[in-house]
This record gives C-alpha cells, structure tokens and sequence, in this order.
C-alpha cells in the first residue's frame, strides 16, 4: 500500500470512530464523499470491471478487464474503457504494478420523469429533495425502453455526474400485439408477441393481447403474468 493510501486509510478510521466524519453510517451515501476520495492509488492487477479510473485528466469506467502475459514482457491487464463525459469506448493495457488512479462513486436511488426530446437526455428525480438529474440517454444502452414512469432507477455518481445506471431486473410490460403461436409439436408452445415498449418477446402460447406479463430485462425474457 502506498503513502497516500496509508494516510488515507489512516484518516478515515479517525474520523469515523470519532464519529466526526459527517457520513460515517454510509461512506459512499453521497456524491460529496466520492468527490472526496478523488485520487487513491492502487495497481493496474487490482482493475475491475465497474472501476472508475482518471487518465490523462479525464474520468473513466472500466468495461472489461483481462490478465495476459506478454513473453519477457512481463504480465499486463488488458482493459476496455468507457469515457463517461463522451460515451466514447477504447482499449488501454496497464502493467500489472502500474500504479493507477481509482476514483469512488456513490450510489443513489432516483425515479424516473421523462425523456427531455431537445437534449435526448433522461429525467430523473430525486425522491427525498425532488431535484432533477439529467443523464444522458447511451448510459441506458438497449435498456432504454423499459423506462416507466416513476421508475426506480440505480445511478452511481462521481462529482454530481452519473457514471452509469440500472434499472430493476423485472419490469411489467402489457402484450400490444400477438401472432397465431407456431405449429403444434410436443415441445412447449411459443410464440412472440410485440410488447408497449416496442421490444419483441418469446412467450407462451396463451399469452393474449392485453396481458401484463414480467419480463427479466437481463436477457428480454418472459417470467409470467402480471
């Protein structure tokens, strides 16, 4: 472990068995925390996916992470990096005793308002102070379409900025539109049906038009009715 890291460490514990750390019950419980540990050293090996790194003075998430070694080279971490202001992807490759900067975020809960049409940027909430978060809609990716109103919505931020977003792993859906289920065969019936948020599903054959079913927004699939 390194000075700064130490010293960090060292500082932390102070404050919070004095209990004059204002966060102490929840060290990452906002984004002001995260801010404050902007900076702390550690190792290219220690890269995770879901890390948040500063390079070159700006902030990135780690995407992928792979362990290779390089001949006489020695072993390296191979990394996919998501660039949180621009959305932009790329690839960097650290030593595995490089020294790196990880920066801390805190999660918060938000609900969902709207999607702003001039900006394309998605309206969030706070449900405690009613403040309004805008994040940018590529942080969402494919899941997009599952946003409801009110939704709870996962946003991990670092100086006030949301670094990425999930929403819940079951979201209700109604049945828009349904086609006549394939051929009879002694496996199980299926059929796909066009749900109100415009995604296509695989479902049971007594799926009917105007069902509420569950869908696991993992992987688009039916769980059951609603």
């Amino acid at each position: 472990m390194g000075i700064f890291a130490k010293r960090l460490s060292r500082a932390l514990s102070t404050c919070i068995l004095s209990k004059q750390w204002p966060y102490h019950q929840s060290l990452f419980a906002s984004a002001w925390s995260a801010t404050q540990l902007r900076g702390v050293k550690s190792r290219g090996s220690d890269l995770k996916p879901g890390n948040v790194i500063e390079k070159k003075g700006r902030i990135y998430q780690v995407v992928k992470a792979q362990h290779t070694t390089q001949g006489r080279g020695g072993a390296i971490i191979q990394v996919q990096l998501h660039d949180v202001d621009s959305g932009s992807k790329s690839s960097a490759r650290f030593r595995t005793d490089e020294t790196v900067e990880k920066v801390f975020v805190a999660e918060k809960s938000f609900r969902y308002l709207y999607t702003d049409e001039e900006t394309g940027n998605i309206v969030l909430m706070d449900p405690e102070t009613y403040e309004q978060l805008d994040v940018p809609k590529h942080l969402f990716g494919e899941f997009y379409v599952y946003l409801q109103d009110d939704m709870e919505v996962h946003v991990q931020l670092y100086d006030e900025r949301a670094m990425s977003v999930s929403i819940p792993r079951r979201v209700t859906c109604t049945v828009a539109e349904s086609e006549i289920p394939m051929r009879a065969s002694a496996a199980p019936q299926y059929k796909k049906v066009l749900l109100d948020n415009g995604l296509t599903v695989q479902v049971p054959k007594h799926v009917v038009e105007g069902d509420r079913i569950i869908v696991n927004t993992t992987n688009h699939s039916y769980v059951s009715r609603a």
